[in-house]
């Protein structure tokens, strides 16, 4: 049988620990290669390390073809979905995964109506359960969140080591290092920071988090609120709506006090005129 190894497939998930790998290798070795090997066609969908250990002791193994699969995203969908019910699978690996999974999708249904925009009008008509977007938009964090099985505080952290942590950061992620909250906060960091931090090993990242938590603890009283959203809104990121409402809350707090003492300095004033 000629089984194909697609580096990319391979590696779309992220590895297993050596730990994970020993044990694996053990149970093959002690009960045999019980779960079939997914091919679409004659490419290696999943079982990757089952194949490898298999074929480095000569242990025979099943396979099976998923007919479904369509296209390269269908396989991506089909891996991620597999991954997210999978319980050895991390809290941030499975954040990624289910980002992932987002994206496929939105790009998708985009086609898709790209597609159905371009036809003819009397087409039948067409929903997000179309079958062949293969899965419901993911619209929210809360959706993302759900899909994962993470809290959409979760999805946040994970969103922005995406999009800041230095590989280093990232790397004491998944070996667990660090936890998901501290890469996070790390991540806020400038990266040479980060990579310094990653370098000086789990001691270092701990109070790097620590010296960012505590820098965002700042007594209410030494900061503007108003100034805090108007940065939030010059910066062009998205703030949290429900801080977003709190500090706008304040401000009018703020303000109301401020009128208050005015008229109260005015008949003070008055008094003694």
């Amino acid at each position: 049988m000629n089984i194909v190894v697609n580096e990319e497939l391979q590696a779309y998930i992220d590895p297993l620990t050596p730990e994970e790998y020993e044990s694996l290798e053990r149970s093959i070795l002690d009960e045999g290669c019980r779960d079939a090997l997914v091919l679409w066609g004659d490419v290696l969908v999943d079982g990757h390390n089952r194949y490898g250990i298999c074929q480095k002791h000569g242990l025979p193994f099943q396979t099976v073809q998923n007919t479904r699969f369509q296209s390269i995203e269908d396989v991506h969908l089909w891996m991620i979905d597999q991954h997210l019910g999978r319980r050895s699978v991390s809290d941030f690996q499975r954040g990624v995964l289910a980002l992932r999974k987002k994206d496929i999708v939105a790009a998708r249904r985009a086609q898709k109506i790209a597609q159905v925009e371009a036809a003819d009008p009397s087409d039948p008509p067409w929903s997000d359960d179309d079958a062949s977007v293969g899965a419901a938009p993911l619209n929210s964090r809360e959706d993302i969140a759900k899909a994962a099985r993470l809290s959409s505080g979760q999805v946040v952290m994970i969103e922005k080591i995406q999009k800041q942590a230095t590989p280093e950061v990232v790397a004491a992620l998944k070996s667990g290092t660090i936890s998901l909250n501290a890469a996070a906060a790390v991540s806020s960091l400038s990266a040479e920071e980060q990579v310094a931090a990653a370098q000086g090993g789990k001691d270092e990242l701990k109070q790097a988090a620590k010296r960012v938590r505590e820098a965002k603890r700042k007594p209410r009283a030494e900061r503007d609120p108003s100034a805090e959203a108007s940065e939030s809104r010059e910066s062009g990121k998205s703030a949290d709506p429900d801080v977003v409402q709190a500090l706008e809350k304040r401000v009018e707090e703020l303000t109301k006090e401020n009128t208050a003492l005015r008229k109260q300095v005015m008949e003070l004033l008055r008094q003694l005129g």
